[in-house]
C-alpha cells in the first residue's frame, strides 16, 4: 500500500500544478483582448512554458515530500530499511492527462482533416502520449537523483528537455517536427537514465538473452 500512496500523492502534485497553471493562463487570455492573434498566440506559448516550469517546481516539492516520508520509514522500520526508493516512484500521471484529453478532442463534433488538414491528429497524439509517459519517468529518475547527489545541472538538464519537447509541439500539424525531436530525446534520457540506475552493457546484454 505504500508505493500506491506515494503514487497517489504524486497524482495529487501533478493535478495541482495543472490546475494552477490553467488558472493562470485562463486569467490572462479573459484579462487580453480575444481578437488580438499575435497576443493569444504569445500568451499560449507563455502559458506552456509556465506550465513546464510549475510542473517542475512541484516535481521538486514531491521530491522533499518522499525524502521527508522515506526517513520516517527507516525510522520505524526494524531493519532500518525503507520499503520504498527514490527511483521506485519516479512514475508519472502525465500519460493518463494526455489520454483524456485526447478522447475529449475524440468526442467531436467535427471531422479531423475536413478542411485539408492532417488526418494523422489521433495517431500523432497518440504516439506523443506514449513519449511523454516514457519521458517522465525518466525524467524523474535524472531529477531525483540530481537532488539526491546536488547536482544542479541534472536538475536544468531536465528542465531543458522538458521546455524543449513542449517547445516542439507548436510545431504542429507539422507533427514531424514534433515527434522527431521528442523520441531522440527519450533515446537519449533513457541511455542515461539506465546508467545511473546502475544499469550496464552487460546487464543489458545479460536481459536481451534471457540469461
Amino acid at each position: 500500500p505504500i508505493p500506491a500512496q506515494t503514487l497517489s500523492c504524486r497524482a495529487f502534485f501533478w493535478l495541482v500544478s495543472l490546475l494552477l497553471s490553467s488558472l493562470i493562463w485562463f486569467i490572462a487570455v479573459k484579462a487580453s483582448d480575444p481578437h488580438d492573434e499575435p497576443l493569444q498566440k504569445g500568451l499560449l506559448i507563455f502559458g506552456v512554458m509556465f506550465s513546464v516550469l510549475l510542473q517542475e517546481a512541484f516535481r521538486f516539492l514531491y521530491y522533499k515530500l518522499l525524502r521527508k516520508a522515506i526517513e520516517g520509514l527507516v525510522a520505524l522500520s526494524e531493519d532500518g530499511c525503507s520499503p520504498i526508493s527514490i527511483q521506485q516512484m519516479a512514475y508519472v500521471m502525465s500519460g493518463a492527462f494526455s489520454m483524456i484529453n485526447l478522447l475529449a478532442d475524440a468526442l467531436g463534433p467535427g471531422t479531423v482533416g475536413i478542411h485539408g488538414d492532417s488526418q494523422l491528429y489521433f495517431l500523432t497524439s497518440a504516439f506523443m502520449t506514449m513519449v511523454l509517459i516514457f519521458l517522465h519517468t525518466f525524467w524523474g529518475i535524472l531529477f531525483f537523483h540530481g537532488c539526491e547527489h546536488r547536482r544542479w545541472w541534472e536538475i536544468t538538464a531536465v528542465v531543458v528537455m522538458h521546455l524543449a519537447v513542449s517547445g516542439s509541439t507548436f510545431c504542429n500539424p507539422l507533427y514531424v517536427g514534433s515527434l522527431v525531436p521528442s523520441y531522440l530525446l527519450m533515446a537519449a534520457a533513457a541511455v542515461w537514465a539506465y546508467h545511473l540506475s546502475g544499469g550496464s552493457a552487460q546487464n543489458l546484454r545479460r536481459f536481451l538473452l534471457c540469461k
